[in-house]
This record gives C-alpha cells, structure tokens and sequence, in this order.
C-alpha cells in the first residue's frame, strides 16, 4: 500500500467548515492539540522575553545571601 500527500489550498472558512464536520471526540483531539501549540507558542515567549545578560550567579548569589542574612537577623531580633 502506498501512501500518497496531497497539499490543499484552503482558506480559514474552508477549514472551520471542515472542523464543524467532525465528530466531538476529534473536535475536542483537535482543540487540545491546538491548545498546546498555543501554549508553546506563548512560553516560548516568555522565556525569551526572560533572557538576559545582566544576571550573572555572582550577582544572584549576592542578593540571596543578604536575603538570608536579613531574615537571619529578624529572628534573632524577636
């Protein structure tokens, strides 16, 4: 048996009519796949909106030892 591709030329009404003709469990397989494309899309984006080169470890190592030395001194205020 021989698998053949065919690409098709439609257009987002086309495909929504196409949807609609499904039945419910492929129409919800199919809003879960689309989800999770989205969801990709948009942590893709945020980590990217993320990054930088201004942190180094130094600096974040810094920060949470005079956190630890502040709350440290809290407790032993009381």
């Amino acid at each position: 048996m021989t698998i053949a591709n065919y690409q098709l030329s439609l257009d987002f009404e086309q495909v929504l009519a196409l949807v609609k003709q499904l039945p419910y469990s492929e129409k919800l397989q199919l809003s879960q796949e689309l989800e999770k494309e989205v969801l990709n899309t948009r942590l893709t984006a945020l980590l990217d909106s993320c990054k930088t080169d201004e942190l180094s470890l130094e600096a974040i190592t810094e920060e949470v030892e005079a956190v630890r030395s502040e709350i440290y001194a809290r407790k032993t205020a009381h």
